[in-house]
């Protein structure tokens, strides 16, 4: 968590989450609770994160176009087999994916492939769940999050489901990055921001450094119209270089970690 002061008074926080996790995590500590009783509201990615139903209506009508190609030949050939190994473990085909788009599949894909974790047990959830009345506020909501992927160039999109494939983690991988977000390990959180899906430069452009951007401009907004907002979105927005944190120093805000 990181604190957000400004000259005139202004006063803000930025707390890194995770979204999925294998099981309910201790999260609490007083400087949050301090931070989340001061806030006037919570800020978050989609500001209606309990709503399922909703988001897989939105997914559904974005993700559907029929006659799309067989998924297995969507891939390359040298991912093929990752595929044809989650197949099998999942009884998935390629008639599953007649009419996803290639980024819907790769998606699904992905969440198929997570056999340890949960979004019941994310971060963001609990943390709605742990100021009930707090009021809420979204940098993107779910039509506009699926919007970037929906958006992107097919060739793009294709890399997006190599790259899947590729980063298809196992047990280890997803305990060693909770055990990571737990002890606020953000040199090791920073290098998942160069890693899988977003070591290709065009991927990562579209879904962390042109996201992390355009949210820093709303949580200005916020600052500057006097509210104090707990911005919660995945941690890994808040490492490197061009992470919020750094990002809104530059801008000459005060930005202080507080745990």
């Amino acid at each position: 968590m990181w604190e957000l002061t400004g000259p005139g008074g202004e006063h803000g926080w930025l707390f890194g989450t995770i979204h999925m996790l294998p099981r309910a995590a201790d999260w609490r500590s007083k400087d949050i609770d301090r931070a989340l009783a001061s806030a006037d509201m919570i800020v978050l990615e989609i500001a209606d994160i309990e709503n399922t139903g909703a988001m897989g209506t939105v997914f559904n009508e974005l993700a559907q176009t029929p006659g799309q190609p067989p998924l297995s030949e969507r891939v390359d050939p040298s991912v093929r087999p990752a595929l044809q190994k989650l197949y099998a473990e999942t009884k998935a085909q390629d008639a599953t994916f007649a009419s996803l788009e290639t980024w819907a599949a790769a998606l699904t894909l992905a969440q198929l492939a997570n056999k340890t974790s949960d979004s019941d047990h994310g971060i963001d959830l609990a943390l709605v769940k742990a100021a009930p009345g707090k009021p809420r506020a979204e940098l993107e909501g779910t039509r506009k999050q699926l919007g970037i992927f929906d958006s992107l160039p097919e060739k793009e999109q294709r890399d997006l489901l190599n790259a899947a494939l590729r980063d298809n983690r196992g047990e280890a991988d997803e305990v060693q990055l909770a055990e990571a977000w737990r002890k606020g390990d953000m040199v090791l959180i920073g290098k998942e921001t160069r890693s899988g899906i977003l070591a290709d430069p065009e991927l990562r452009k579209a879904l962390y450094s042109d996201r992390n951007a355009a949210w820093i401009v709303q949580i200005e907004e916020m600052l500057r119209k006097g509210h104090r907002p707990f911005v919660a979105v995945g941690a890994a927005h808040l490492a490197a270089d061009d992470g919020i944190p750094a990002l809104m120093q530059k801008r000459g805000w005060t930005v202080r970690r507080v745990q």
